[in-house]
């Protein structure tokens, strides 16, 4: 018979909703019950593509004895951590305290007031590992529950006020310095792994943030931050984590080497990572990153788009019962498809292949040699052995879509959605892709009309039912990704969009401290209110505020939004120069604020010839420092202030490029607009 959760929308919630164990959803049913029936609650976090948490559920939530044990003993809750990010946040901090790391599945024991008293992560069923199995777990919380109630109680409450404390930050303002960018870029390339590339060992994270904000700073002219950035892309764009048939990227890397990855695709690492390629192309004119970046949006759109509107969170790690089983190949697979000898010798030198595979007996498909070296090895040319190994991989993705799929999670979370409509958007002016317009103009509408409804933006989205009041990280994202729509879309509904968006931010988030908590104001209370600050795998929810009010500031002239935004950057910046890791879209939202920014404001009939010239010429490389403005003449309603005000040269498409409160003369040629364009070029204000 079906739990509670069988009502629920999450795909995580319902893997769970036939389990023997009488789960809960998070809410008011649960915790009354834990309160009238004094029992302490067992509560589960994870995700659909997670896979010990799929290990985990079958090894004990299947179990009907484990079942019985929780079922007389605790109140057991399930939470999807990615419909619920202020209740995994919150635990999260909880479990690392008490056992000194965290990861999910979470497993984690609270009193009947949701303070946590014990914690972990993955238990066995049996004692294995050097664990404890979960039987035993749960009967020494009964046991201590029942026998050391004053103990368990002290620990909640220190756990609950440490807790607390850690969600503060933020007390003192200082000025922001360009000298942090500098610092943080020393650091980060001094402790780049120039052998493997990245940061860090195993497990190896991709860290999207990081790179863009080295190609930031790269495009100041800082050459070692370019090399460490275009040393990254490179390494990760070889295989084994990143997907060489179908495109996308992996979770991360369980080795140093970027070789097995966890196979979960996550869409909010494959809108980042797509973003950092694209710009990575942009800055160095690399035609491989722009594969890459092409390809994995190319991947989100086949695998990730959901037919309603808007993008799918994430594809499972396992298929069939087994992680990986749908990307890895056997040697016999890979003759039956390798039937000529010439592609297969070419196939086996570009990725290394021998009879004894790179895992586990079988094969990550991961470059072993470039192009050059190979097409010495094998004695062709580098276009013809470039053509038949694009051939070579289309056989294998069209033999590899037989197989049995990996399990998809469906819904459709703002903030995700948020990176990939920000991706989608500025390669569709980057490469002149309008079909990736097309696919932007698509998401933006979809994520107002269903998760914007009434006077509040909400957080999840599936089978035409959005839940859940947005977060900071859903607000903000969105805000950026509407103003990152508009100005590939001159569409004043995107930036009208970003402006009602920052206005319920500073209404329902903002802490009267500095910057923002991580939930509105009438939310339900729980434990704390969150307020994190640190970047994760997507970005901060402050983090994007910071980038929103600054970007923001920049359309409207606004003082006051972006004294809001240096104000947290300010409180910060000290530790965005010693842990730049943990810190990258901050460091990049800093970047920005410390500018200069160039603003262009773009007028005249948006067809004419000349129009399409500015604007391609606009967008024709790397400019992370500029804000555009583009509207016909004279500016329709809405359209931000940046507009006003302005007049046409000889009736044609005029541009204005103003820094800083001070504007050139306005140009109609795009080679002189271009030249004002440069970081280098002092603004004067006309006589």
């Amino acid at each position: 018979m079906p739990n509670r959760l069988a009502d629920e929308t999450s795909p995580y919630l319902l893997q769970h909703a036939d389990n023997p164990v009488q789960w809960f959803p998070w809410g008011p049913e649960a915790l009354e019950k834990a309160h009238r029936e004094d029992k302490p609650i067992f509560l589960s976090i994870g995700y659909a593509a997670c896979h010990w948490c799929h290990v985990m559920a079958h090894e004990s939530f299947e179990d009907r004895q484990v079942a019985q044990i929780l079922n007389q003993n605790f109140v057991s809750i399930k939470v999807d951590r990615e419909e619920r990010p202020d209740l995994d946040s919150i635990y999260m901090s909880a479990v690392v305290a008490m056992s000194g790391q965290g990861g999910w599945p979470m497993s984690v024991f609270l009193t009947p007031d949701g303070k946590p008293f014990f914690g972990g992560t993955y238990f066995p069923p049996k004692p294995r590992y050097g664990m404890p199995s979960f039987t035993q777990i749960l009967d020494g919380v009964i046991r201590s529950w029942r026998t050391e109630r004053e103990n368990v109680i002290n620990i909640g409450q220190q756990v609950a006020r440490h807790i607390q404390e850690s969600a503060r930050w933020g007390s003192r303002y200082q000025t922001i310095e360009k000298s942090t960018l500098d610092q943080a870029a020393r650091e980060l390339i001094s402790s780049y792994d120039w052998e493997n590339g990245g940061w860090g060992g195993a497990p190896k994270f991709p860290q999207p943030m990081v790179i863009e904000f080295l190609l930031r700073q790269a495009s100041r002219g800082n050459q070692e931050a370019q090399k460490a950035a275009i040393h990254a892309l490179d390494a990760m764009s070889q295989g084994g984590i990143y997907d060489v048939l179908g495109g996308g990227f992996h979770r991360y890397s369980t080795d140093a080497r970027w070789l097995v990855p966890h196979f979960e695709k996550m869409l909010y690492d494959n809108a980042q990572l797509a973003l950092a390629y694209l710009h990575g192309y942009l800055l160095t004119g690399s035609a491989h990153h722009r594969r890459i970046s092409e390809a994995t949006l190319d991947f989100i759109l086949r695998e990730m788009s959901h037919p309603e509107g808007g993008f799918t969170s994430s594809l499972d790690a396992d298929s069939e019962g087994e992680e990986g089983k749908y990307y890895v190949w056997t040697i016999d697979e890979l003759s039956q498809v390798l039937t000529d000898p010439a592609d297969r010798d070419l196939f086996y030198s570009a990725y290394g292949i021998t009879s004894e595979g790179n895992f586990e007996g079988k094969v990550i498909l991961k470059r072993a040699i470039p192009d050059d070296e190979l097409t010495s090895r094998i004695n062709r040319p580098i276009e013809q052995a470039a053509s038949r190994l694009d051939h070579l991989h289309r056989q294998l993705f069209e033999i590899r879509a037989k197989r049995i799929r990996p399990g998809l999670d469906d819904k459709v979370l703002v903030s995700w959605n948020a990176l990939a409509l920000r991706a989608f958007s500025e390669a569709a002016r980057y490469l002149h892709r309008d079909d990736y317009l097309a696919v932007a103009i698509r998401s933006g509408r979809f994520l107002w009309d269903t998760l914007h409804p009434g006077d509040r933006l909400l957080r999840s989205w599936r089978s035409g039912s959005a839940r859940h009041n947005a977060f900071l990280e859903d607000v903000a994202g969105l805000a950026v990704a509407y103003l990152t729509l508009y100005q590939s879309d001159p569409d004043p509904t995107w930036y009208q969009r970003a402006v009602q968006l920052v206005d319920e931010m500073r209404s329902h988030y903002s802490d009267p401290q500095v910057g923002f908590f991580d939930t509105r104001d009438d939310q339900e209370a729980i434990l704390t209110r969150p307020k994190d600050y640190q970047d994760n795998a997507i970005p901060s929810g402050n983090a994007l505020a910071a980038h929103a009010l600054i970007e923001l500031s920049t359309f409207t002239g606004s003082g006051e939004l972006r004294d809001l935004a240096e104000s947290s950057l300010g409180s910060l910046q000290q530790a965005f120069s010693r842990y730049p890791t943990a810190f990258g879209y901050w460091l990049n939202a800093l970047d920005l604020a410390v500018g200069p920014v160039k603003e262009a404001a773009i007028l005249g009939d948006l067809n004419h010839p000349a129009m399409q010239v500015l604007r391609t010429a606009l967008w024709e490389t790397y400019r992370p420092r500029v804000v555009a403005a583009i509207a016909p003449f004279p500016p329709p309603e809405g359209s931000p202030p940046l507009l006003q005000n302005r007049t046409l040269i000889n009736g044609e498409p005029t541009v204005y490029i103003c820094q800083g409160f001070a504007c050139l003369l306005p140009v109609n040629k795009p080679a002189e607009m271009v030249e004002q364009l440069q970081d280098n070029r002092p603004i004067q204000e006309p006589n």
